[in-house]
């Protein structure tokens, strides 16, 4: 088996460790994190990599709430024939207590040849367990959530690059910009986009395939806004809401693009030295620096007024949310023309 491996933090929530891409069997390995989707690829890696190293590999997946006493030491025991096993326990997180005793005692007396591989969605059950694989070594693998856009964009950046395909700048900002907010989506998006094309992949090519999306018709609706034009901006809303988006999403995108505008307001240094610092990637710098160009400060924290009361509208603080949302578009444009 592969020696458990260490990794210094990336900068997101603890426990930090190897990526899902890197996920390679050990005797014994955590995934931790609640995010599903990479909790998922990491065990699919690890799956595909035990049955390189050996195709009679053994694999026995189990759920660790319906756990029977004395089963683990049952699944990892030396097979008849000698063949390396796999053994993947998910939802730690819910775990019974005959799991966490026997899991606890199986670090005691690990068997050779055997892959112990533990999947814990978060919380606070089963920290006993994570605490004790820690100190063991195991391999751990981080399957946190990516909370930051830099960190979603970097994701997708990766998928390009691991199968050999160049994307642009531009045709990256457009792909976060429709797919950006979900990690799931955003890798379909990824592999959909290389699946059909050949050669790289630019803006006009992603805007062939994903312009009509609902986070795509949000941002849409900001930038024409920001940028003061407001019958495009409000026939893109309201084609967006007759097609059945609703309008917290699109109060979202308005609140993430003027956000991004006062970060950058009034800051120097280049796009790579700031996106650090501010929780951006450098190319979503360069447009909020870009938007930013044509605003002052008092229009800018009169839009941001309005966002924030149309937030409150949309989320229950009024009876006509469509309302509320055309007023904040309005409220944008008025706000963007004032230079």
């Amino acid at each position: 088996m592969t020696p458990p491996r260490t990794r210094r933090s990336s900068g997101r929530t603890a426990p930090t460790g190897l990526p899902w891409h890197e996920a390679r069997p050990a005797p014994l390995v955590l995934i931790s994190g609640s995010e599903d989707f990479l909790s998922r690829r990491a065990r699919s890696v690890l799956i595909e990599a035990a049955r390189q190293a050996d195709p009679e590999v053994e694999l026995t997946e189990r759920e660790a709430g319906a756990y029977a006493a004395g089963e683990i030491f049952t699944l990892a025991s030396p097979s008849l024939f000698g063949e390396a096993k796999l053994v993947i326990f998910n939802g730690v997180e819910a775990c019974n207590d005959a799991f966490l005793k026997d899991a606890l005692s199986y670090l005691d007396q690990i068997e050779e040849g055997t892959s112990m591989v533990f999947r814990h969605g978060g919380g606070q059950r089963g920290k006993k367990l994570l605490d004790a694989l820690k100190k063991a070594g195991a391999s751990i693998i981080d399957a946190q959530p990516l909370k930051r856009d830099a960190d979603r964009q970097e994701f997708a950046a990766a998928e390009f690059n691991r199968a050999g395909r160049r994307i642009t700048r531009e045709g990256l900002a457009a792909l976060m910009d429709a797919l950006g907010q979900d990690i799931a989506e955003l890798a379909a998006g990824c592999q959909q986009l290389m699946a059909d094309t050949t050669g790289t992949i630019d803006a006009d090519v992603v805007s062939t395939y994903y312009g009509g999306r609902v986070e795509a018709t949000g941002f849409k609706v900001a930038e024409t806004a920001i940028a003061g034009r407001s019958g495009e901006a409000l026939t893109l809303l309201r084609h967006a809401l007759a097609t059945g988006v609703d309008p917290v999403p699109l109060v979202a995108a308005m609140a993430t693009k003027l956000r991004a505008m006062a970060k950058v307001s009034g800051l120097r240094g280049s796009a790579a030295q700031l996106a650090g610092s501010l929780g951006m990637a450098p190319w979503q710098v360069e447009r909020a620096r870009k938007d930013a160009g044509r605003w002052d400060q008092e229009a800018l924290g009169e839009a941001l007024i309005a966002v924030a009361e149309a937030d409150a509208a949309v989320k229950g603080g009024s009876r006509d949310p469509v309302y509320a949302v055309e007023t904040m578009v309005l409220t944008v444009c008025r706000s963007a023309r004032r230079r």
